[in-house]
């Protein structure tokens, strides 16, 4: 389906939309894939796909959360032992998550990423 707003022709993709969150499973074979695949769909498609603004929008924000994490994570480790908890936090997160919110695309719901920092609004 095709909607047209203010002379741009949108197109409903959900499949696109399903991809943009399990490319995230790229950063478990290439280390950062998972942020860099995500960013360029939604870059070259946030005016072209129906609801790609918000979850191109939402998957940067809840990898750019992932990256402080383990950032803050690993000092933590060193410093205090609880940067164990952080890490396996941020690990359970990046495999649950991407699932959960490729369902709810491909169902035309909006995404939702449990803890997560909105740097893009």
């Amino acid at each position: 389906m095709e909607l047209v707003n203010n002379g741009i022709t949108l197109r409903e993709d959900r499949n696109l939309l399903v991809i943009t969150h399990l490319s995230q499973y790229l950063d478990f074979i290439t280390g950062f894939g998972g942020l860099l695949v995500p960013l360029g769909i939604w870059l070259t498609t946030k005016d072209a796909v129906v609801g790609m603004e918000e979850h191109g929008k939402s998957v940067i924000n809840f990898q750019l959360t992932l990256l402080i994490y383990v950032v803050i994570g690993i000092p933590g480790i060193l410093l205090f032992g609880l940067g164990i908890v952080l890490l396996v936090f941020a690990g359970v997160l990046s495999i649950v998550m991407p699932v959960l919110n490729a369902i709810r695309a491909n169902n035309d719901e909006s995404p939702s990423y449990f803890g997560t920092i909105r740097f893009i609004s």
